[in-house]
């Protein structure tokens, strides 16, 4: 992708989800739609992808958007004391159940390009009392955190947006304690999409267009060094991706995945 392109993705995302953050409550019906809906049907998706009944009603009202693809908690094993980091933080989400497992003497970084949706997640850490989360505005491309200094990076559902995920990887890797890991959610492609839907702006911005195949992925996580990768498709995920794009067929071409990976040391 030529850097005139990458720049029109990054300003398309950009928009799409600050007008999210801005309707005050999240896309029901899962990351393409990007319509305001109640809620409690963002409850209802988070559950259906993952999270439990207790995760989904821990964290304060209008973080939980229901813009994910599954549950990196689930995956990521987190434990008191370690400093975590999170691609594409969003509301806080993910960033506000990490912080209950890291404790008090643990750290959570959530980092978004979108000023709006840093606006709202840092309101909702003020709701909530979450002392231990701090949100910083920045690419994932290029994240605003020192060499060496994380544990673990979750993220769900953000890498596919990105137009250089080669250099999203890089760059956690730079980020990474020697030993620490990578507990992502993502989409991948399970067959080529077709060149119709690649070039659609809003299925890019929808979590769909975007996506690369679990073999892609797999080796740019190997040329920025990482061992250890496992990456599981999630077939049962088609039932709520088919939701994303109503009568297009993308179900066929995507699915959701879990993506673990160590940086050695």
């Amino acid at each position: 992708m030529d850097q005139t392109s990458a720049d029109q993705v990054r300003t398309a995302v950009r928009e799409s989800y600050g007008a999210v953050a801005r309707a005050d409550s999240g896309c029901g019906c899962g990351p393409a739609c990007c319509t305001p809906a109640e809620l409690p049907a963002a409850d209802i998706l988070s559950r259906g992808i993952g999270y439990s009944e207790s995760e989904v009603g821990a964290v304060p009202e209008g973080a939980n958007l229901g813009l994910g693809c599954g549950n990196p908690q689930a995956i990521a094993a987190l434990k008191p004391g370690e400093t975590v980091l999170d691609l594409g933080s969003g509301a806080g989400f993910d960033c506000f159940l990490a912080a209950r497992q890291v404790g008090d003497s643990g750290l959570v970084i959530g980092v978004d390009m979108t000023p709006d949706m840093l606006s709202k997640a840092r309101a909702n850490a003020t709701k909530g009392g979450y002392a231990n989360t701090e949100f910083r505005l920045g690419e994932i491309e290029h994240l605003p955190v020192a060499d060496s200094t994380v544990d673990v990076i979750i993220s769900n559902c953000v890498i596919n947006l990105s137009p250089d995920k080669a250099q999203v990887f890089r760059d956690a890797f730079r980020v990474l304690k020697c030993g620490g890991r990578l507990a992502i959610s993502d989409i991948v492609t399970t067959a080529p999409l077709p060149e119709e839907a690649r070039r659609d702006l809003a299925l890019y911005t929808g979590c769909i267009a975007g996506a690369a195949a679990a073999e892609e992925i797999g080796q740019m996580l190997a040329a920025a060094g990482f061992a250890d990768i496992r990456i599981e498709a999630k077939d049962a995920s088609r039932d709520f991706i088919r939701q994303w794009a109503p009568g297009r067929g993308v179900e066929d071409y995507i699915c959701s995945a879990s993506i673990e990976a160590v940086k050695p040391g």
